[in-house]
């Protein structure tokens, strides 16, 4: 190490006393402490979130498997089938009075799939409205939907004259109470 000589710095008097800002040695554990505040501050307010939006919004459950949930009256599972309506496969038998047309929407890459389902199903005597290319080309599975559920017979007798498919009840194509979405699954007839 090197030595300097000494000067008027190194002599300092016995009665000085210490003026400004000192560090003091830091706390044992008060890093941890902070943390568990924070941890605790977090909690009360994700558990206090949950409890707010259960009370605005009854659609966040919390349920706990083998436990009855609020306003459940039985504990043993009920095993319910869906029912689910008889195909209806003579179009000649369909009731004019529901006012049933059928859109065929081709949602393959084959160009004019929709053209030959429509001309199909209307030489079988279906009321077919409209046929056109659907809004995306790259559907894998052919759904039949229909808007009403008294139209459910009708879409499956669809699915089984195109013998391919699932019938889904929605609101999304309103233009036609049955609407077909060809899928890359259906394969034409012959």
């Amino acid at each position: 190490m090197a030595s300097y000589p000494k000067d008027r710095f190194d002599n300092l008097p016995k009665d000085l006393v210490r003026v400004g800002a000192h560090r003091a040695p830091r706390k044992r554990g008060g890093g941890w402490i902070a943390l568990a505040w924070a941890a605790l501050a977090t909690l009360v307010l994700v558990v206090g979130g949950f409890y707010v939006v259960t009370l605005i919004d009854d659609s966040v459950r919390f349920e706990i498997p083998g436990f009855p949930q609020a306003g459940e009256t039985s504990s043993a599972p009920e095993d319910e089938a869906t029912p689910t309506a008889l195909p209806l496969t003579d179009p000649a038998t369909i009731d004019p009075a529901r006012n049933i047309t059928i859109t065929v929407l081709n949602g393959t890459p084959t160009v004019g799939q929709q053209t030959v389902v429509s001309d199909e199903l209307s030489a079988a005597g279906w009321p077919v409205g409209s046929a056109t290319t659907a809004s995306t080309s790259d559907i894998e599975e052919t759904i039949v939907y229909y808007s009403n559920p008294a139209d459910e017979d009708i879409a499956r007798g669809l699915v089984s004259t195109l013998g391919v498919g699932d019938v889904q009840e929605s609101t999304a194509f309103l233009g036609a109470p049955v609407t077909i979405v060809l899928g890359a699954d259906y394969t034409p007839a012959g």
